[in-house]
């Protein structure tokens, strides 16, 4: 058995690959691929009648453009050397796929909630899209670049500090560590912090099924029907709807026994196809209204294509075919703990889909309205999270032991963030350049 002098002896041993001070660096290859040609080849199976909504939302701004160019940047960072060590990756670790969420015992977690792109892979990929997400994010809000960096060098040291703590901790006090309300407190400096923390959380509470039950449906003729709002929201078609039936029933045999109990209890009342987030616009979408007890009883489901991830292309083949329950085993490893009706299975013309509850006390971050310090504090908030996922996935020991005590690694991922927030905005640019040119087509505003 490997000890854990063994595995801090791995650690740093990376070192002799790859510095810390080298995770600094970043220069696009003269043999780059087109930013725009990458989204291209990602929307070619794709709904093409959705696609112009998903270029208007990514030309919005550099931190969309960021959050609908997964690939792009998967591409950029295998193109550096890597340390080597492998964790559960999210994929897709940037600012607004972290936020809180209601857990089976109906308390509020802090935690990653988005996993379309997981796979496993070299620790300091998602590190470095939190980073340069953060550094997008306060150069967009207007925030001085002293204070960008600051917030972009406490996401790191959040993440170096926290794996080093867990790096002493035994295997099942890291398997159950978790960021729950009652320990944000502790995590945020100020008074400030605080304030901004709780007037979140009251807002999540109030984001019930039954809130949602009001927003997203309607009843007509006596029966509750889904809103329809195209074409974000549209009703599923004759054939989609006998298919949405047939894999609801199928879909099932991915739950634990008791979940399956729980799921037939439920009856199938309605589905539309649904729009949703900004890098997964043109996938296959749709919300599932099933009822309980009664009409007031409701449960939203949303089934989601599941795709090849965008890691794929750059690191060895990972144990799952079927690409629902890569996204549905990477989920439930890297979230402290998981929603009851997480499953997968294949669907029409054998798509990969996942399904997940829509909405029961979930909710994200406004960036958008944050200023320098609420920014720091939820990106040293990210950064906590995304280590404790990491620690339970990776060899957290050989992961502290590369970090180490100094903030080395940190401030050389605060340049690279600061360099590839500057290769965004350029990207974004030319996003812009190839809508006005006509060669790709954009809807913006939907």
């Amino acid at each position: 058995m490997t000890t854990p002098v063994d595995r801090a002896r791995l650690g740093k041993a990376a070192r002799s690959r790859v510095p810390r001070s080298a995770h600094a660096h970043w220069l696009p290859s003269v043999d780059r691929a087109d930013p725009v040609a990458v989204l291209e080849r990602q929307g070619r199976d794709r709904l093409p009648e959705l696609l112009p909504i998903r270029y208007g939302r990514m030309v919005a701004s550099p931190f969309a453009f960021l959050r609908g160019a997964a690939a792009v940047m998967a591409a950029d960072l295998a193109s550096r050397p890597h340390t080597g060590l492998t964790v559960q990756l999210a994929g897709d670790a940037h600012l607004l796929n972290f936020g809180l969420y209601a857990c089976p015992e109906r308390g509020l977690l802090f935690d990653l909630n988005d996993f379309d792109e997981t796979f496993a892979g070299p620790f300091e990929w998602d590190v470095k899209r939190l980073a340069a997400s953060v550094a997008v994010a306060g150069r967009e809000n207007g925030h001085g670049e002293a204070k960008v960096r600051r917030a972009v060098l406490e996401t790191g040291a959040a993440y170096r500090t926290t794996m080093r703590r867990l790096a002493g901790l035994g295997e099942l006090a890291v398997w159950n560590e978790r960021i729950d309300a009652a320990s944000l407190a502790p995590l945020l400096r100020s008074a400030h912090d605080r304030g901004h923390a709780g007037s979140s959380l009251t807002r999540v509470r109030r984001r019930t099924r039954l809130q949602a039950l009001g927003k997203l449906t309607e009843v007509v003729d006596g029966r509750r029907r889904i809103v329809h709002d195209p074409p974000l929201l549209e009703p599923a078609g004759v054939p989609d709807m006998a298919s949405l039936r047939k894999i609801f029933s199928d879909y099932r045999s991915t739950l634990t026994e008791e979940r399956r109990l729980l799921l037939d209890r439920y009856r199938f009342v309605d589905a539309a196809r649904k729009v949703v987030g900004v890098g997964s616009v043109g996938l296959r979408c749709f919300i599932v209204l099933l009822a309980g007890r009664d009409t007031d009883d409701p449960l939203l489901l949303q089934i989601k294509e599941a795709r090849t991830s965008v890691l794929e292309d750059h690191l060895p083949s990972g144990p799952f075919v079927h690409h629902g329950h890569r996204v549905v085993a990477g989920q439930r490893l890297l979230q402290a703990t998981g929603d009851i009706f997480l499953g997968w299975l294949n669907g029409p013309q054998g798509r990969a889909f996942y399904w997940r509850q829509l909405r029961d006390m979930k909710g994200g971050a406004d960036i958008a309205g944050m200023d320098p310090e609420d920014l720091l504090a939820h990106a040293r908030l990210c950064g906590t999270a995304l280590a404790r996922a990491h620690a339970r996935s990776g060899d957290r020991i050989a992961i502290a032991a590369y970090l180490g005590g100094a903030d080395t690694f940190e401030r050389a991922v605060t340049d690279f963030a600061s360099h590839y927030a500057d290769q965004t905005t350029t990207d974004h640019t030319t996003l812009s350049a190839a809508i006005a040119a006509g060669v790709v087509t954009a809807e913006p505003g939907v």
